[in-house]
């Protein structure tokens, strides 16, 4: 019994991705989530353990288990602002949505062409 009942969840999702109709089915079926959706939950969990500026998303890309997004964050600000200390952080989200970790990636100069 727990096997036909996977089976059928499992088909109801399926269903419901591709557009597809199957009754009660459909109930049972996790929306999915969308980059915008994943972006703002990870700069909102960031911030909640970083005390910096956080400056922009500069890249959502979809994994096997959800997301990463990549943050960048004024750590050091300086004037002029060419000169002041950004780092990009990245955090990874499961299939759910939910924040799983997040670590610092990189640190470079505003002005820095390539980093």
């Amino acid at each position: 019994m727990p096997e036909e009942r996977r089976t059928r969840t499992s088909t109801a999702i399926k269903g419901a991705r591709a557009g597809g109709s199957s009754g009660d089915a459909d109930r049972e079926a996790v929306p999915e989530v969308g980059p915008e959706k994943a972006a703002r939950t990870a700069c909102d969990w960031l911030q909640s353990f970083i005390v910096h500026r956080i400056e922009s998303v500069c890249a959502v890309r979809r994994t096997e288990d959800g997301w990463c997004v990549a943050v960048d964050v004024l750590e050091v600000p300086r004037i002029p602002d060419t000169t002041s200390l950004l780092a990009t952080y990245e955090v990874e989200l499961d299939g759910a949505g939910r924040p799983a970790e997040y670590r610092r990636v990189c640190r470079y100069h505003r002005g820095t062409a390539n980093h």
